[in-house]
């Protein structure tokens, strides 16, 4: 085969004198999913050729016209080559395009000629992905941070308007102690906000810049990193070729802390799931987010929260197929990696879905504190308090909690709760009852016994909801 027939418009084709497979060649390509990172493609591009203008590879005028030409890349006509759209980008580039990187450079090279022939000195697709994919996530956790502080603020609002409505906790899902329904609503915001500070974190460890690495051992040409690293808001370059060509770990954090987010989300839907059951009442499923039976007229169905438990599974698939697909990697860039951007692409996506909805769904729940408060006064929830009582009479906490499951014991024999019981039969169980034992147990006297920071009495729970307020508002 001569040069011409060799595998043509190829980054690589020089060294080769057959064509490639066609069935190997379109089930290789990355282009049809990685498309997504031509913005940053584009900026990683800018900064590189900014990156070699100040090695002396392009005069100040090269170096306006590639990135006048690579701007344009990402303005193209919606109705003939859109980047926007992924149909019109295949129609575009046909099977040209081998991936995101050749796709730009194929545009480029249509809106400058051959001088965007020069933008690849002194860089490999190896850095070039691996910037990409962090440009890509810092988006995706930015967004993701924004989605869980509005969730956070939905939950603040619903916990506001609740005051000191009751419902009861659940250990075993058995009925436990009466807590307040703000005090449940703010366990939820701790979760989020350790999702935020994870995402923070994470975003803080992995905001280094990988161009000038080379295709594994550095680039060849002298570079500057500092520039291309200030250029896209890194805080500096990274600090080993190898690492940097090959380094996943902040797609694993991604994945990880969004299958952590599902799981937090999938817990929220379940119990709002439960809880809107009629066995349960205690929430009316809003309507713009149900949907009915096509057969059983009186249904209204809890679509988005298990739609939003199956999510959660979909984030626990990422992070699991991620982390399978790195484990047994060698150093340093290996094809396999191609296979882990569609799991990162899934997982942003699922989660910026989730988010966008979760604060509009809990904005619109409405309690039947009724039901609630029913469920928190009967089932000898105070049964703790009770214990309580005992022991700050000076009843060691071991024999008070015998003596009030004695006590639970009677009311359940007779039908009554504790509060209904008389005083005579609880000092045929102790002498430590008196009078005041019946203060003791009030639904407001169980709720303020738990005194303590975290606790769900009256005074902690506003205290609590003040702090998460003005932590959200600080944290912005």
């Amino acid at each position: 085969m001569s040069n011409s027939e060799q595998p043509a418009g190829k980054m690589w084709s020089g060294r080769f004198r057959e064509p490639l497979d066609r069935d190997f060649e379109q089930w290789q390509r990355s282009f049809p999913f990685d498309w997504v990172l031509i913005e940053a493609e584009i900026s990683a591009s800018i900064a590189h050729a900014r990156t070699i203008e100040a090695a002396g590879v392009l005069t100040a005028n090269e170096a306006e016209r590639m990135c006048a030409g690579l701007r344009a890349i990402s303005k193209l006509d919606v109705s003939a080559r859109s980047i926007h759209d992924p149909a019109a980008v295949f129609a575009a580039s046909a099977a040209a395009a081998e991936d995101v990187h050749h796709f730009v450079e194929l545009e480029l090279t249509r809106e400058i000629g051959d001088l965007a022939l020069k933008l690849h000195a002194g860089r490999s697709r190896n850095e070039q992905i691996a910037t990409d994919m962090r440009l890509f996530v810092r988006e995706a956790i930015d967004g993701a941070v924004n989605g869980l502080r509005e969730w956070v603020k939905a939950l603040i609002e619903l916990a506001e308007s609740a005051g000191e409505a009751v419902m009861p906790s659940y250990t075993h899902l058995q009925r436990a102690e009466p807590v307040l329904v703000a005090h449940w609503l703010l366990a939820y915001v701790a979760m989020i906000e350790r999702d935020i500070s994870r995402l923070t974190d994470a975003r803080k460890r992995m905001n280094l810049c990988p161009l000038g690495s080379g295709a594994v051992a550095g680039a060849t040409l002298k570079l500057d990193r500092t520039i291309a690293a200030r250029e896209l808001g890194f805080d500096g370059p990274t600090p080993n070729s190898m690492d940097a060509t090959s380094d996943r770990d902040f797609l694993l954090e991604f994945t990880q802390i969004a299958a952590t987010i599902g799981l937090h989300a999938s817990r929220f839907a379940e119990e709002i799931t439960l809880f809107s059951t009629a066995e349960f009442g205690f929430v009316e499923l809003p309507e713009a987010f149900s949907t009915g039976s096509s057969a059983m007229p009186q249904k209204k169905n809890p679509d988005f929260t298990e739609l939003v438990r199956g999510k959660s599974a979909r984030l626990v698939g990422a992070a699991t197929a991620l982390a399978t697909l790195m484990k047994g990697l060698p150093l340093a860039y290996n094809k396999d990696l191609q296979e882990g951007q569609e799991q990162v692409f899934d997982a942003a996506d699922t989660v910026t879905g989730m988010l966008k909805l979760l604060p509009h769904f809990t904005r619109a729940l409405k309690f039947r504190y009724d039901r609630m408060r029913e469920a928190a006064t009967t089932g000898y929830l105070n049964a703790m308090a009770a214990a309580t009582y005992l022991s700050n009479k000076g009843v060691p906490f071991r024999k008070a909690h015998e003596i009030v499951g004695n006590a639970v014991r009677l009311g359940l024999e007779s039908g009554r709760e504790l509060n209904d019981l008389k005083l005579e039969e609880l000092r045929g169980l102790s002498d430590a009852f008196g009078e005041d034992f019946f203060a003791a147990i009030t639904l407001e006297a169980t709720l303020d016994c738990h005194d303590v920071a975290g606790g769900t009495a009256r005074t902690r729970v506003a205290e609590a909801l003040a702090a998460a307020r003005q932590r959200l508002g600080e944290n912005k």
